[in-house]
């Protein structure tokens, strides 16, 4: 009679190095190097010390079992904070900083390893916590809250490739415990916590002070990476670039500019260049009163642009008292190139892509190209080209579109081995995971993305639209409302899917506004237009669908109903049927 499979309940831990492949690809032995010493000095004698066994290694990973779920947590955050503190004295290139995913579950026994459910979810988890962080199932969650005096924050119910339901998670980041501006230790912190408890900013466009036209790439470059470095913050509301960039070029005061987008402060300043000198200058603006917080003038070469971002930066986090630890620091102020000329050629391209037409796009890659070529460990310009491919396939009705796809999968995947935790980078796997259809997997990560990025509308966005993709339209409506919110301007496609879900739920009144308030945007954006003929055709006003559809037709000779799917991906088949049937009849071929 054979033996029957052995099963105990136990504590699983499971962790990665972040970025691992671009630390090998920097230097393999040095790294290899590293990763032994933190291992013999700090990571096996935590795991011991809190009765651990290490199951395997996986050249960048761990896998770990712990008979107490409570050990395994503490374990980890040890392990997590040691690391922290000797990352402070290493150079940020070369430091190795682990993601942590623990679960309680049932462990099928296979000899020296452990398999099942319990290690799937643990492995899943892990890739939801932010670099040097942990993130933990519910199950674990309920027998640490009232056993370790540490703070947790909720990310809710999350969708885990292969795993049958959804799995409640909570994540762990020196940040969140020991932080002034949070409650007592061991109190729950919320992923989003309400408006009026968190700092609220928006970034001005800097003005460029400088006689040459081409300086104000520069200049709009430095309040946009200040933007996205405060949008990692989950205790900041950041108004995103798009609503305030809306106010470039135009003299106003920064009390009214708060009102408008309902925050309290205010960051403005400049950018005077010539030669190799470079002056920055920026203030920082209390709408209740309108005086200045802080305020600093930075006199320096151009190559030091990065550094006094990261200034600006620090200088607003302490002015308004959100702590950072060291691990969300180096998260936070975390950037991708050196190259200066690289740097302006992606926020040109960006720019460019972010019109979403029929042309720019290509203008887009040509500028992605160059910065590629200045710097090829630059993530943001391969991201940045994947979305090109990803834009030019998802047109649809031009050639090689499978092709186009097969690219941009394959410059997000460099992007990827680059930096996982770009935000970017991580939209555009979103948007390849749905175009090829694995529709859960996009839902996962645009999850990790908003994780990693609570202050980003994009990232909300992202996460709103993978909802679109499997039907779950009310859920969609309030990411891409959560969206708006920190971004009253958004880009075009906010509208589309937002309006795409109003439409889904029977909505056509305010689907069909807000399409016009996208066309008018972008009056040839086609996705909203085939929408609009869906809301005319279902609202029985056949006239004007087929009107819709001509100039649809005029801006698309070549659409047809075969490359719906490709433009609209969705497993709803009432959508896919409703697309169909609404287009065929308005006068879209075959």
């Amino acid at each position: 009679m054979s033996n029957p499979t052995q099963r105990r309940l136990a504590a699983i831990v499971s962790a990665d190095v972040v970025g691992y492949s671009r630390l090998m690809g920097v230097d393999e032995v040095e790294t290899l190097s590293a990763l032994r010493t933190h291992r013999s000095e700090v990571i096996d004698p935590k795991i011991a010390e809190h009765g651990g066994r290490i199951v395997k290694t996986m050249g960048d990973g761990l896998l770990l079992e712990f008979p107490s779920v409570v050990d395994a947590v503490a374990s980890a955050i040890e392990v997590q904070e040691a690391m922290a503190s000797r990352n402070a004295a290493i150079a940020e290139e070369k430091r190795i900083v682990f993601r942590v995913g623990v679960n309680l579950g049932d462990i099928i026994i296979e000899g020296e390893d452990i398999l099942g459910d319990g290690v799937n979810i643990a492995a899943r988890i892990e890739a939801l916590a932010e670099p040097g962080g942990i993130a933990i199932s519910g199950r674990v969650h309920d027998d640490v809250r009232d056993r370790l005096d540490v703070a947790f924050t909720e990310m809710g119910e999350q969708t885990l490739k292969n795993i049958a339901r959804p799995v409640p998670v909570w994540r762990w980041a020196a940040s969140v415990n020991g932080g002034e501006a949070e409650d007592n230790a061991g109190t729950i912190a919320s992923t989003s916590p309400p408006v009026a408890a968190r700092p609220s900013i928006a970034v001005l466009p800097f003005a460029n002070m400088s006689r040459d036209p081409e300086h104000e790439f520069f200049a709009d470059g430095v309040a946009e990476d200040i933007i996205t470095a405060l949008s990692k913050i989950a205790r900041m509301r950041v108004i995103a670039r798009n609503s305030t960039f809306a106010y470039k070029d135009h003299s106003v005061d920064p009390r009214q500019l708060a009102g408008e987008l309902d925050v309290r402060y205010v960051l403005e300043g400049s950018v005077r260049s010539g030669g190799n000198r470079l002056r920055i200058t920026a203030q920082l603006v209390d709408s209740h009163d309108g005086s200045h917080v802080w305020a600093e003038r930075f006199d320096r070469n151009v190559d030091d642009i990065f550094d006094i971002q990261d200034e600006i930066t620090k200088e607003i986090v302490t002015a308004l008292r959100v702590t950072l630890t060291d691990g969300e620091e180096a998260h936070v102020l975390s950037r991708g190139t050196n190259d200066i000329e690289a740097w302006q050629l992606c926020g040109r391209a960006t720019e460019l892509l972010l019109r979403l037409n029929s042309t720019d796009f290509l203008d887009a890659r040509g500028l992605a190209e160059q910065a590629v070529k200045r710097d090829p460990n630059y993530a943001y310009a391969w991201a940045t080209l994947g979305f090109t491919y990803w834009w030019e396939h998802r047109l649809g009705y031009r050639e090689q579109a499978s092709e186009k796809l097969a690219q941009a999968a394959a410059h997000a995947q460099r992007a990827r081995e680059l930096d996982d935790t770009l935000g970017w980078g991580i939209g555009l796997d979103v948007n390849i995971a749905h175009s090829q259809g694995r529709f859960e997997e996009a839902i996962a990560l645009a999850r990790r993305g908003f994780a990693l990025h609570p202050g980003s509308a994009d990232a909300r966005a992202f996460l709103g639209q993978a909802l679109i993709m499997v039907g779950r339209y009310s859920e969609a409506i309030e990411h891409y409302r959560g969206a708006k919110a920190l971004n009253p301007h958004p880009p075009v496609y906010y509208f589309g899917g937002l309006g795409r879900s109003l439409l889904m739920l029977g909505e056509f009144d305010e689907a069909l506004t807000v399409m016009d308030e996208g066309l008018a945007k972008v009056p040839t954006f086609l996705v909203l237009l085939i929408f609009k003929v869906c809301i005319f055709h279902q609202t029985d006003r056949g006239s004007e669908a087929r009107g819709i559809m001509r100039e649809l037709r005029r801006d698309a000779p070549d659409l047809r109903l075969e490359h719906l799917p490709i433009l609209t991906p969705s497993t709803d088949p009432k959508f896919a049927e409703l697309m169909v049937k609404s287009m065929r009849e308005s006068g879209l071929p075959e």
